[in-house]
C-alpha cells in the first residue's frame, strides 16, 4: 500500500516557545497551540513525522538525521540564558535511508548523519517536543542547505514524497519556519515582544490569509517576493519544499491556528489538509524540475569582447 500524507504543518522553531512559554502571552499560546495539534495527529493514527528545519543549516547537499535514538543537551546558540534543552528522540533511521535513496536518485548530493553528541538543532527539538513530547510517533528530519534555491528544494520535497509513497506509511510533513525573520539585536523585556515591524506584519498576516484558504501553492509561488520584502526565514524556502512534497497543488483545507511574534520575528501554526478541488490558477514561475542537474549556467553563452 502506498504512503500517504493527510496533512502538511507549518510550525515554529524559536526556543522561547519551549523553555519560556510563559515569558510571554504570545508564546504560551504558541505552546499550547503545538501541543494541540501534535494531539490531533495522534488522534488520526499518524505514523511518521517527516520535518524539514531552516535552523539545520548545511552548505554540502541536505543531510538526514538517521540516529535512532539521538540523546544530548543543547544550548541555543543565541537564547543562552533560556537554559537547556535535554532531548532523547525517537528517529526512524529505516526512512532515513530511504529518502537519502530517493533524493540521490533524483541528482541531489544528500548523505546521512548518525553518530553521538550531533547537535540537533533547535527548531526540531522545539517542534518534536511540542508535538509528540513522549516520542510516540517516529520521526526524520532534513536539513536546510543555505545555497539551494527553489529548483533544488522543490526537487528535495518530491524526493520526501517519493520516499513517503514507498514506505507504506500516514505521514504529516512539518515544515519548522519563521514567517519573516526580522528579530531584535537588543534585549527585550519579553512582555515588550511584537513583530519587528508593520511592514512584516503585513506581509506575514498577507501570507497567512492565503495559506487560510488552502492556496499552498501560490504561497510557494509568493516566496520571493515575500522574503525581499519581509527578511523571510531562509528565504522561506521551506515552503517550497513543503508544497512539493504535497503535490504543488492549492487544493487544500487551510487552517491558521496562531500567530504571534517571537523576538521580533513572525510564528504561526498553520495546518493544511488535502481536499477534492480545483487546483488552477497557479502562478508557477519556474520549470517544474523533476530531477537535479547542478546549477544553471546562465552566462555560459555570454563571450568577451
Amino acid at each position: 500500500m502506498s504512503g500517504s500524507i493527510p496533512r502538511a504543518l507549518l510550525l515554529p522553531g524559536k526556543p522561547q516557545i519551549l523553555l519560556d512559554p510563559d515569558g510571554n502571552p504570545g508564546w504560551r499560546s504558541l505552546h499550547d497551540s503545538m501541543r494541540a495539534v501534535g494531539d490531533s495527529l495522534r488522534e488520526e493514527g499518524v505514523e511518521l513525522l517527516v520535518l524539514y528545519s531552516t535552523q539545520w543549516t548545511s552548505i554540502i547537499g541536505h543531510q538526514i538525521l538517521a540516529d535512532p535514538a539521538p540523546k544530548w543537551s543543547k544550548v541555543d546558540e543565541d537564547f543562552h540564558s533560556l537554559g537547556t534543552i535535554d532531548y532523547q528522540l525517537r528517529m526512524d533511521a529505516e526512512f532515513a535511508d530511504l529518502w537519502c535513496e530517493k533524493a540521490l536518485a533524483r541528482g541531489l548530493t544528500t548523505r546521512q548523519v548518525a553518530y553521538e553528541g550531533f547537535p540537533v538543532d533547535t527548531g526540531t527539538l522545539v517542534a518534536l517536543k511540542l508535538l509528540d513530547p513522549e516520542n510516540q510517533i517516529p520521526a526524520c528530519v532534513v536539513s536546510c542547505n543555505m545555497y539551494a534555491d527553489r529548483a533544488e528544494t522543490v526537487i528535495l520535497g518530491k524526493a520526501t514524497r517519493d520516499a513517503v509513497e514507498v514506505s507504506g506509511r500516514k505521514a504529516a510533513a512539518v515544515a519548522v519556519s519563521a514567517l519573516s525573520n526580522r528579530m531584535w539585536t537588543e534585549w527585550i523585556e519579553p512582555s515588550d515582544d511584537r513583530i519587528h515591524s508593520a511592514k512584516d506584519d503585513e506581509w506575514n498576516r498577507k501570507l497567512l490569509q492565503i495559506l487560510g484558504q488552502g492556496r499552498l501553492e501560490d504561497v510557494s509561488q509568493l516566496a520571493r517576493e515575500f522574503s525581499e520584502e519581509a527578511h523571510g526565514d531562509q528565504r522561506f524556502k521551506a515552503i517550497w519544499w513543503l508544497s512539493a512534497l504535497m503535490g504543488e497543488s492549492n487544493a487544500f483545507l487551510g487552517e491558521v491556528v496562531d500567530y504571534q511574534a517571537v523576538w521580533g520575528s513572525g510564528a504561526a501554526v498553520v495546518g493544511l489538509t488535502p481536499a477534492a478541488g480545483d487546483s488552477a490558477d497557479l502562478e508557477y514561475d519556474e520549470d517544474d524540475a523533476q530531477t537535479w542537474g547542478g546549477d544553471r549556467e546562465v552566462l555560459a553563452g555570454s563571450s568577451e569582447s
